[in-house]
């Protein structure tokens, strides 16, 4: 896979992508990019010392130019393995990208897995799609960590979670699980200047050097003292925020963040 952005530090302008245009993949990367609606900032951190991760992300726009793509996930393994899975991702996103219905779309990357060439192989992952002319948000939760929501009507920051109304029934496994599983879609309103902040769990899975994880619970405290003006400055201030608490710690696993800030008019 080649590398997308520029990798040695975050662009001066962002990056806008056009129509059917797929941006991503699991390369050290840090730019910005612009999606209808939505500005991104991007930052992609491999487990040093390879160049390619576990970690994959996506963005994409559908050919009308009104639904932006975002999916992130955390693939089980490293180099050649993850290329495969990122083949396979690539090709659904361009296969549906006319689809605001994702059931399709996520089932097909649940089947692709227990057909891969990797036994047993598994991803979490999120994806999630926005309607630039309603603000409307529809999200799909494979087993991944949940994003954390800036809600800026309310001057919150919550996490971006559904909820299974029966919890016997299986649903929103990680992908190459179970085929046929069934995948809970979840639509909320997102109102100017929300922000999502999307990572991989070597975000929040982080080891201080004392030996104590990071967590969810924490994270969320840290969200609270993020800067709010934009997707790059929130981005920049989790992914400073992180290596702050490892302190002399070393990181122990891949890292990705992709921030999204939603403006109220769709990009030109």
């Amino acid at each position: 896979m080649q590398p997308v952005g520029p990798v040695p530090g975050l662009a001066l302008e962002a990056d806008q992508l056009a129509c059917l245009e797929i941006r991503g993949g699991n390369r050290s990367a840090v730019y910005s990019a612009q999606m209808p609606a939505l500005n991104a900032w991007v930052s992609c951190r491999p487990l040093p010392p390879a160049t390619r991760g576990g970690d994959l992300y996506y963005m994409s726009v559908c050919s009308r130019g009104d639904i932006a793509r975002v999916i992130i996930a955390d693939v089980e393994g490293h180099g050649e393995d993850v290329s495969v899975v990122a083949g396979q991702l690539r090709r659904a996103l361009r296969a549906h990208a006319d689809d605001w219905d994702q059931s399709s779309l996520i089932r097909r990357l649940n089947d692709g897995f227990l057909k891969g060439p990797v036994e047993g192989q598994y991803a979490t992952a999120f994806l999630l799609s926005l309607c630039a002319s309603t603000g409307e948000l529809l999200f799909t939760n494979a087993g991944h960590v949940p994003p954390l929501w800036y809600r800026a009507a309310l001057r919150q920051w919550t996490l971006l979670e559904d909820r299974t109304p029966d919890a016997k029934v299986i649903a929103d496994l990680p992908l190459g699980m179970i085929q046929g599983t069934d995948y809970t879609q979840t639509a909320v309103q997102l109102d100017p200047d929300d922000l999502l902040l999307l990572y991989t769990d070597g975000v929040n899975e982080s080891y201080d050097d004392g030996g104590e994880q990071l967590g969810l619970d924490r994270l969320l405290e840290v969200a609270r003292g993020l800067p709010i003006g934009s997707a790059s400055a929130a981005g920049e201030a989790l992914v400073a925020a992180v290596a702050r608490f490892r302190g002399s710690a070393p990181p122990a696993d891949d890292e990705t963040v992709v921030a999204l800030h939603h403006h109220p008019h769709p990009t030109p």
